[in-house]
């Protein structure tokens, strides 16, 4: 994949929306299936909503032969394989990957995520080196580097990755002046997704649309 140097990337990390393979803990309150269906159909909203010309926007998939031929996603937007191992070990895969510039990655299970906070995170790389959008449980729903210099070959070492300190841990491997923008809701459980307002759960089994 070709893509010009020192421009503003933004990947969302997408895993291919099969029952039982993502959001699991939701799907043992909903049945995996519609966890899925949840899953895919939030994505697929997400990804119409950060798009923008200011920034590119990337997929980065898992698994990676599946996910990069996958027809669940949009074919007008690059994808690139996710790599195996833990997250910290793929996310760090990216920064290394990518050319050089701001980079930021997000998570696609945080339905509150709109553009402007995506503008926000890259205009506070403008004056730090790292930018963090906190999630309520303790974790991040978004890390942004400024990239000028290859990222620390210690970047993620460390990291109590689903716990509530992996946003801590991270922190102490990320060297220079941070920033950290709007704290967002994931979704896990079912309370958390009751916690979006009755629209989002009743759009809970309905088939998402298919990708054009």
């Amino acid at each position: 994949m070709r893509s010009e140097p020192w421009r503003r990337r933004l990947v969302v990390m997408v895993k291919e929306p099969r029952a039982g393979r993502v959001k699991t803990r939701l799907g043992r309150e909903i049945g995996m299936t519609s966890a899925a269906r949840w899953f895919h159909g939030q994505t697929l909203d997400l990804l119409r909503r950060v798009q923008d010309q200011r920034w590119e926007t990337l997929i980065a998939t898992t698994p990676d032969y599946e996910g990069m031929i996958s027809r669940c996603w949009p074919a007008s937007i690059a994808r690139l394989p996710q790599g195996g191992q833990d997250l910290g070990a793929r996310m760090a895969r990216l920064f290394r990957f990518l050319p050089p510039g701001p980079l930021c990655i997000i998570g696609s299970d945080i339905p509150h995520i709109e553009r402007r906070h995506v503008a926000a995170a890259f205009r506070a790389l403008g004056r730090h080196n790292a930018v963090f959008g906190p999630a309520m449980d303790g974790g991040y729903w978004l890390i942004g580097l400024k990239r000028r210099a290859p990222p620390p070959r210690g970047l993620f070492a460390g990291v109590r990755w689903s716990t509530p300190y992996a946003l801590a841990d991270t922190l102490k491997s990320v060297p220079g002046p941070t920033a950290q923008i709007a704290r967002l809701r994931d979704v896990d459980t079912l309370a958390d997704l009751a916690a979006l307002g009755n629209r989002r759960i009743a759009r809970l089994c309905a088939p998402a649309s298919r990708p054009r």
